[in-house]
């Protein structure tokens, strides 16, 4: 028997039920997943942000509590995805876990592959990549076009270079290619480096697109409905894993759809406070042994 909800106790079968059917409120569900899933051995597919989730800022690695943790999460039999605004071209910091990983959703689910398969792709309509270009170039910001191969970078103050190859270490950046190469391509993801006030400006401008902003001098310009939530829900699809036993891990803004989404929503305890609000639960930062906490607290491994 279960928890005792509508004046009356469930079986197990009424609660699995309820479950599918997504009759429970919120809170028994969480309960549910939470104990029911200990007791039956329920196999989860766990979704990672990188940058502030599973790298540290301050060390730009992966902490050793969290390759211990993933490792054995897999070895339980979950699946273990990532979910990131990085194109494929500059994920270069999960050596230590990439063995582990069963699919990407990159590029903030703009596109989703498992192995060589692509499962999702949602490029930006072309009217809207020019209207940014544009604007960037008459505007002076920094620009990251990411097109399907490639990308290119326009970087008129060096603010490209300060964030990303000395505050977030990403590497790969010198291969970026000319723009007017680029833009012969589809395009995924603009990633432009302005105020918050002015993005609320500039969107208005291009209904088209969606923003998801991870760091205060920049956000990820991405077509509408290409967000990391809609990116887990499509790989569940692909692979026939039930939503309702996806777990979500996250710290920024462009995590917010994933963390809504995922069947438990968790916020690392350096996240926003509006992702933290959004979440089912709020485990350490990632320096402070934040996914292993919270796989335990679950009863994952």
């Amino acid at each position: 028997m279960e928890e005792l909800y509508d004046g009356r106790f469930w079986t197990t079968k009424e609660s699995c039920e309820a479950m599918d059917k997504d009759m429970l409120p919120p809170n028994a569900k969480r309960e549910f997943r939470e104990c029911f899933g200990k007791e039956q051995g329920i196999k989860y597919a766990l979704y990672f942000d990188i940058d502030g989730t599973l790298v540290s800022f301050k060390t730009h690695e992966i902490p050793a509590s969290t390759i211990f943790a993933l490792t054995q999460a897999k070895a339980n039999g979950h699946k273990v995805f990532i979910s990131t605004g990085r194109p494929p071209l500059i994920i270069t910091n999960l050596g230590a876990i990439e063995h582990l990983i069963d699919g990407y959703v990159t590029i903030n689910g703009a596109l989703c592959y498992v192995g060589n398969e692509i499962v999702r792709c949602k490029n930006i309509p072309k009217e809207a990549v020019m209207s940014v270009v544009a604007d960037a170039q008459e505007k002076d910001y920094g620009l990251i076009v990411v097109g399907e191969k490639d990308v290119a970078v326009l970087d008129p103050h060096r603010d490209v270079d300060r964030i990303f190859r000395r505050e977030i270490a990403v590497e790969n950046l010198d291969q970026a290619k000319p723009l007017d190469v680029v833009l012969q391509q589809r395009i995924f993801q603009l990633t432009a480096f302005f105020s918050e006030e002015y993005e609320r400006d500039l969107m208005l401008r291009i209904p088209s697109c969606t923003s998801g902003r991870w760091h205060p001098e920049f956000t990820d310009i991405t077509a509408k409905g290409a967000d990391k939530g809609e990116g887990i829900l499509a790989l569940a699809a692909h692979l026939g894993l039930n939503p309702h036993y996806t777990m979500a891990f996250g710290d920024g803004g462009n995590d917010i759809s994933m963390i809504k989404a995922a069947g438990i929503g968790v916020a690392m305890g350096n996240a926003l406070e509006s992702l933290k609000n959004e979440a089912d639960y709020t485990t350490t930062s990632v320096d402070n042994d934040g996914i292993l906490g919270a796989l335990q607290h679950f009863g994952l491994i």
